[in-house]
């Protein structure tokens, strides 16, 4: 999150209180609660209209294959572009290591650097 850990977040409540000081930290701490509750809600209510509209369909929808995080690509063109046969299909084969995280492994002598052939 950020970079920031529990023991920066701490220096940071206790700089803060320090700053705003005792009289007006009630106050504050207040509306940060009330900011938390109205996020919750919204979430919550963004979440209800949705089951509301897609009806019974919304707890059927497997939502980490909609994960954009997931699709290559590289893989899709090649795919849209390949013949539709059973034997063109088999000829993809799936991504199992990026030339970045390969790049991020270190190299025997004599290895020769990962590069991306299809990067322009």
């Amino acid at each position: 999150m950020f970079g920031l850990t529990f023991d920066k977040l701490l220096i940071v409540a206790v700089i803060a209180a320090f700053v705003i000081g005792p009289e007006r930290l009630p106050a504050y701490a207040a509306k940060l609660g009330q900011l938390v509750r109205s996020l919750r809600d919204f979430a919550n209510g963004a979440k209800d209209r949705m089951r509301d509209e897609m009806g019974p369909e919304f707890d059927e929808v497997d939502w980490k294959k909609l994960d954009p995080r997931q699709y290559d690509p590289r893989r899709i063109i090649r795919e849209a572009l390949l013949e539709d046969g059973p034997e063109a299909a088999g000829a993809i084969k799936p991504v199992t290591q990026s030339a970045y995280a390969q790049r991020k492994m270190p190299l025997t002598a004599g290895a020769i650097p990962p590069y991306d052939t299809e990067s322009t």
